[in-house]
């Protein structure tokens, strides 16, 4: 479950031992039902009704393409993955920006129709290398989704405290972490898979392979990680704002952030690092309702939010990697943005774990178990909090 993010992003050295496979594409066979795919775009309908992260869909953008198609934009800013997926379930909307820990449920549920790219000239050449054929948005061989923009979980700290970049991720952790009772953790239950991560690399006996598909074992040592760490939180956020002033205030000193809340924070000695365990992440990709009656409204939303100019818009205004890589060399100020999101950067995201939803076929690849699904994880994640 996401409450939007604002962004993300920086580069550090880290151990080469790690996550060489974080955003590789799909190789796993899942069970998803029979949706079938356009094979042509035809008359616009004239409406397109949009669930969207706050800053994915602005006047600037839904004017141009009224009238360029003739499609009106109706659009709702979503504040959690779960809602997300609730109101596209519920058949009034056509097209949603979703992130991976809401993508999978959508597309295992039938919610969403396989796209057929073909007809999305945008989605081309120029999209990011490695936010093509990621097993949250593109299943069985079938892409589902558009790309958006993407951007990794990191760890923010306060220099001022720390006296540098912390080397890894044991500071929010372990229990004898110098910063007890000023550590902050995301609020969600897809933060467990932010415990998988450090025990893939500190806890390798274990057999974690991808943070997102655990077995039951596996499930209980990062619950029993997230309770150790429960005893030095200080805070659990969700609200990016009240991270922000946490942080501001020396209540917090160490903690999972976005590279955006930290600008946003405008405190010189507030930084952000990928630790040398790696991360997570997010990418964001548009999906289309498997029941919309505006299929061809929807089609051309994506194709004119994927050229570079729109895209990059998108990813400028809230702060992310633009999944269009050719808006980098538009201008200076557009490289500028690139290089601090690290948009062109695929040995830094090739260390991030986007988010994926846990369902019960390993997506690891394993078949003599069974995995734990995103309701043993909320389940879970109930427990952490007590």
């Amino acid at each position: 479950m996401k409450t939007k993010k604002v962004g993300v992003v920086s580069l550090v050295a880290v151990s080469a031992l790690i996550l060489s496979a974080c955003a590789g594409t799909s190789e796993v066979t899942l069970d998803v039902p029979d949706v079938p795919m356009i094979e042509e775009v035809g008359a616009f309908e004239g409406e397109l009704n949009i669930v969207n992260w706050a800053g994915f869909v602005e006047p600037a953008w839904t004017d141009q393409f009224t009238t360029d198609t003739g499609c009106t934009v109706n659009s709702r800013a979503a504040g959690t993955s779960d809602e997300m997926v609730t109101l596209m379930r519920s058949g009034e909307y056509d097209i949603v920006s979703a992130s991976g820990d809401a993508a999978l449920r959508l597309i295992v549920g039938g919610d969403v129709q396989p796209l057929n790219v073909e007809l999305i000239p945008n989605f081309g050449d120029d999209i990011a290398e490695g936010m093509k054929g990621q097993l949250y948005d593109t299943v069985n061989g079938k892409p589902y989704g558009v790309p958006i923009g993407r951007g990794a979980n990191l760890l923010q700290y306060n220099e001022d405290v720390t006296g540098g970049a912390p080397e890894s991720w044991d500071v929010v952790w372990e229990a004898d972490s110098p910063y007890a009772g000023k550590v902050t953790a995301y609020d969600a239950p897809i933060y467990i898979a932010d415990a998988a991560v450090y025990l893939m690399y500190h806890q390798p006996d274990l057999g974690i392979e991808n943070p997102y598909a655990l077995d039951q074992t596996q499930l209980d040592a990062a619950v029993a990680l997230l309770k150790v760490q429960n005893g030095i939180i200080g805070e659990y956020w969700s609200d990016a704002v009240a991270q922000i002033t946490s942080f501001v205030g020396g209540n917090t000193v160490v903690g999972t952030s976005w590279e955006i809340l930290r600008k946003f924070a405008d405190t010189p000695s507030i930084k952000t690092t990928l630790p040398v365990e790696g991360s997570t992440g997010w990418y964001d990709a548009w999906l289309v309702s498997s029941s919309t009656p505006n299929v061809n409204c929807a089609y051309a939303w994506m194709d004119y939010t994927s050229q570079a100019s729109v895209n990059g818009a998108i990813a400028m205004n809230f702060g992310m990697a633009p999944a269009n890589t050719a808006f980098c060399a538009s201008s200076e100020e557009a490289q500028a943005h690139c290089d601090e999101f690290a948009a062109e950067d695929e040995e830094f995201f090739g260390r991030v774990w986007a988010w994926t939803t846990p369902i019960e076929q390993c997506l690891d690849g394993r078949t003599d178990v069974a995995c734990t699904s995103f309701q043993d994880w909320t389940n879970a994640w109930l427990t952490v909090k007590g």
